[in-house]
């Protein structure tokens, strides 16, 4: 089990946007491709399917995303009632070791290259329960934790965890102009959720990386292309899984937020491993790249997902990587096409980069359940292009009710069960769907290429 996210058993604008006012009125079942020139032949058929795929899934999303909220509401509510403890009931706990795992293995790298000095092989060799498959970036950065005693560490470290993700998205809120009946919702069902809960737990370092990613985010919508990039690149640095997200700038040929990003990226992974010593970024390669896929529940990768359901884990990496690719591909051409803005869902300031995202995590060997923290922004920014009551508001109230689920829902599928396959797919679902959803262009009033509010598109005048 990887150290990187932890494991539950362990824990028993850009400028050719959209004209001024350029209205586009499709749901989740169009957009601006549905106003291209009708096209023939082999091109032509393949289109119409296309489209007509994506209107049987509004179809279906429309009606079934209210009762699949209301599920998972409901849900929820007994595991909590008859189920195991909550998450958070076990966060006060001081034995570090086996309640918080993660913590545990980053204060030891930390320890290990506090009281051993640079390049000691104890960074990655501390006998901690679980691997550390971060680089010697992290433990640099949290350095300064191993000068306190573990419990002292463990909980400033929670105290900054829950500041950075209020802070996020608050942040985010007021970046996309919601209202105060949906910023108080998103907050709700943020800390109510269970990634949130296992994060804490674990003493994972989600938090930190949900803000170098807002951080990023806000600086794209504020005309800072470069400076978002380079967000971007260290928080690759952190977590490598994340790499995918610097691609999006090259399909979509803004070459100098590419190079940012990638030397953000070199600079900072350079910096841990020059400071933590050379040695340690070969040992760290070593275990990241023999750590075996996870074969936990909330393992929501599709390699994960593969070897639940029997599949050799290649096949779920080779689809994984293949959504990936596809992903690319599709945002580059429709920037080539249409340019770059939210109207045609290629905006890197909007929800396109949180969609690469989502593949990342997708292809990854392990992708925690938890990381659907660092996808808040991109749902509440998915919730601000679109209008009022449109169907892309209701699949995000669904994806957010389903993060309040506890992990407990994992023990109600027995090995062996008949419904087991599909109810340990709960997460990798969850994660399909919201990458999909994060494809699609924004649905109302879109001023000068930047996002604005569903609220304020309908107080503005006709």
């Amino acid at each position: 089990m990887a150290a990187g996210s932890g494991a539950h058993e362990d824990r028993g604008r850009i400028g050719r946007g959209r004209p001024a006012g350029h209205a586009v009125t499709a749901d989740l079942r169009s957009g601006p491709a549905a106003a291209d020139p009708v096209r023939t032949g082999w091109t032509g058929r393949t289109a119409r399917r296309v489209r007509a795929a994506r209107d049987a899934v509004h179809r279906l999303a429309r009606p079934v995303a209210p009762i699949v909220a209301v599920a998972a509401l409901v849900a929820a509510a007994l595991l909590v009632l008859l189920g195991g403890p909550p998450l958070l009931r076990w966060i006060p706990a001081t034995d570090i070791a086996r309640m918080h795992v993660d913590f545990d293995t980053f204060r030891a790298s930390a320890h290990a290259l506090v009281q051993h000095g640079p390049g000691s092989a104890a960074i990655y060799d501390t006998g901690a329960r679980l691997h550390n498959l971060n680089p010697p970036l992290l433990s640099v950065l949290l350095a300064p934790l191993a000068l306190l005693d573990p419990v002292t560490g463990y909980r400033l470290l929670t105290a900054l965890s829950v500041l950075l993700v209020v802070g996020s998205v608050l942040l985010v809120c007021r970046e996309l102009r919601l209202g105060r009946r949906w910023t108080t919702g998103a907050l709700v069902v943020v800390l109510a959720s269970s990634p949130l809960h296992g994060t804490l737990l674990l003493g994972q370092i989600y938090p930190l990386l949900l803000a170098g990613l807002t951080a990023g985010w806000v600086a794209e919508r504020r005309g800072h292309p470069v400076l978002a990039a380079a967000c971007y690149g260290v928080t690759v640095a952190l977590k490598p899984s994340l790499a995918p997200v610097l691609l999006l700038p090259a399909v979509q040929a803004r070459w100098r937020p590419f190079a940012a990003g990638i030397a953000a990226a070199a600079v900072a992974t350079l910096v841990g491993v020059a400071v933590a010593g050379w040695p340690t970024a070969f040992q760290w390669l070593a275990m990241a790249l023999a750590e075996p896929v996870g074969p936990t529940p909330d393992n929501a990768s599709l390699p994960g997902q593969a070897l639940r359901w029997g599949i050799p884990t290649v096949v779920g990496a080779l689809v994984g990587a293949a959504v990936a690719a596809g992903t690319l591909v599709h945002l580059g051409r429709r920037t080539r096409r249409h340019g770059v803005g939210p109207a045609v869902g290629t905006d890197p300031g909007g929800t396109a980069l949180f969609a690469v995202l989502a593949t990342g995590l997708l292809a990854a060997p392990i992708a925690w359940h938890n990381y659907l923290l660092l996808l808040v922004p991109g749902l509440l920014a998915l919730v601000a292009s679109g209008e009022a009551g449109d169907t892309r508001r209701r699949v995000v109230v669904a994806i957010g009710c389903l993060a309040v689920v506890p992990v407990s829902w994992s023990d109600l599928w027995a090995d062996g069960g008949w419904a087991t396959p599909l109810g340990r797919a709960l997460y990798t679902a969850v994660l399909l769907v919201t990458w999909w959803s994060l494809l699609r262009p924004a649905t109302g009033p879109v001023p000068g290429g930047s996002f604005r509010s569903a609220e304020e598109s309908a107080r503005a005048p006709a």
